[in-house]
């Protein structure tokens, strides 16, 4: 998985009127749990850009006062008026621990039942995985290059070594439906061959 960087400082007072003076320099409290240790940071929220407002998922490289620390975003907190980040918990990372996460769904491809009228529906826009640092993907990416019209692509259908995705396995995450015209066209079809056998 991609990674990266923040440098944050350290916070000594984790009172209500610190949190509103650090906002008010433009910095985001935060915390790191999950090691030995809780460090309450804070940051300047322009650093965050890159990890709060994309789609992608990266691991954190956390330069916290001159040690790093390697982790993943687990919770955020948006100001309800303004949508200003207020508050983010990052998870610190062990390389021999599991961690559960939600990655993106990229879904590639042409299907062969869209060019043939069919519409394609994608259901499931991420999914939870469990694995280990070293073999936490980017996304999920999958091809729909073969599907046709009334196929789909469930979590069952996706194998990845040393990931175990925690979604229902009959979840659908991509398919094509039959659009009204072409079963429009279906039925005039037979509709015209009854009509002509008769004859």
């Amino acid at each position: 998985m991609k990674s990266i960087s923040i440098n944050g400082t350290k916070r000594a007072a984790q009172t209500k009127q610190e949190n509103i003076r650090l906002r008010a320099e433009g910095k985001v409290p935060c915390v790191l749990y999950g090691g030995k240790e809780q460090i309450h940071f804070s940051t300047p929220a322009l650093s965050l850009k890159g990890l709060v407002y994309t789609p992608n998922v990266y691991t954190v490289e956390l330069n916290i006062d001159g040690t790093s620390y390697k982790a993943v975003m687990k919770d955020i907190q948006f100001h309800a008026v303004s949508d200003r980040i207020n508050h983010i918990d990052f998870l610190e990372l062990d390389d021999n621990k599991k961690i559960t996460l939600e990655v993106p769904v990229k879904v590639s491809g042409n299907a062969v039942g869209v060019r043939a009228g069919g519409q394609l529906v994608t259901k499931t826009r991420r999914l939870k995985v469990s694995a280990l640092p070293k073999d936490l993907p980017d996304s999920i990416d999958i091809s729909i290059n073969e599907l046709n019209i009334g196929d789909d692509i469930r979590v069952r259908d996706i194998k990845l070594k040393g990931v175990e995705i925690l979604n229902s396995p009959n979840s659908v995450l991509t398919a094509v439906k039959i659009t009204r015209a072409v079963a429009a066209a279906a039925t005039d079809e037979k509709a015209a061959a009854a009509t002509a056998a008769k004859k």
